[in-house]
């Protein structure tokens, strides 16, 4: 699904679309209240046009129709290229009956301007919003947050324990929770950041004892140590040893839990390449607005905390 962040509820799945599809007068509404639809881009042609399939009736949505930023060159035409084979939102802007069919003109723009109108209106600092990851940089994440509009998960962001790169926590087409972290209204970008959602550091070691001998993955190897992840926002400090590279999985022995000083302390047992990778996120906060989120516990004196107001 491209949409995420939905203005005002106003979208109707692929799904939800075969029946609208069908009846001419609910295409017509469809058309005169502006109702964001979706379909699959089946074709782009050698104009750059895309052709939609949504119940088995044609929609064109013309180039410059295709994307904010196509018509003044802000945005180049890979952006309509590389939605082929994939959902895309529109509002039908045109209905052309003909003999055999009807034809039906789109406009995505048009859609993700009223999608941006909103978030730039009525989102917050602190929101909470659904987000489909759409490519990864060393840097960061790009989410969709709505109809296409792009937002960007800075890699410091994505979760407390450091990872080398975001595909070490993402995969392009991942469904994600994320929190609105900025909005420059004025150029019309949204920051998001994602660690808030994946627990404090007592949420996360809570499920964990001295004594276990636990799964983690290696994400740091320093002199003075190796920081090995057991959860995206919990990691713990095991002894340096050689022949230990940053990725590998690991078995480790806790050794110690020090809320006070928010610290485990652990003994790597063994090390392995990693061939399996679960990128699955385990989220304790899923929905609504937060204006402070605390990561460490109240017996620790360093403070790590976000306030989004």
């Amino acid at each position: 699904m491209e949409t995420m962040y939905k203005p005002e509820g106003n979208l109707l799945k692929i799904d939800e679309i075969k029946e609208i599809a069908s009846d001419p007068k609910q295409l017509e509404r469809a058309r005169l209240t502006g109702r964001i639809l979706e379909g699959r881009a089946v074709v782009c042609d050698n104009e750059h046009n895309l052709i939609v399939d949504f119940g088995g009736i044609k929609g064109i949505i013309p180039r410059e129709e295709a994307a904010i930023g196509i018509a003044d060159g802000s945005v180049r035409d890979i952006a309509i290229i590389t939605r082929v084979n994939k959902p895309v939102c529109f509002k039908v802007t045109d209905i052309v009956k003909r003999a055999d069919e009807n034809c039906l003109y789109l406009s995505r723009k048009a859609a993700q301007e009223e999608c941006r109108k909103h978030i730039l209106e009525n989102a917050k600092k602190g929101d909470i919003v659904e987000a489909k990851i759409t490519h990864l940089e060393p840097f960061g994440a790009f989410a969709d947050i709505g109809c296409g509009i792009i937002a960007l998960i800075s890699i410091d962001n994505i979760s407390i324990s450091r990872i080398s790169h975001p595909s070490d926590r993402f995969t392009i087409g991942q469904h994600i929770y994320a929190v609105i972290s900025d909005i420059d209204r004025a150029n019309g970008r949204v920051c998001l950041s994602h660690k808030e959602l994946l627990g404090t550091w007592e949420e996360n070691s809570r499920q964990y004892s001295t004594g276990q001998t636990v799964a983690g993955i290696i994400r740091s190897v320093e002199d003075y140590g190796v920081f090995v992840e057991l959860e995206p926002n919990l990691a713990g400090l095991a002894e340096y040893r050689e022949g230990l590279t940053i990725g590998q999985s690991a078995a480790v022995y806790i050794k110690n839990i020090i809320p006070e000083k928010m610290k485990i302390k652990l003994s790597i047992i063994d090390a392995f390449k990693n061939e399996y990778v679960d990128r699955s996120c385990k989220y304790y906060i899923t929905e609504g607005h937060l204006s402070k989120w605390t990561y460490s516990p109240s017996s620790c004196e360093k403070r790590i905390e976000t306030i989004f107001e």
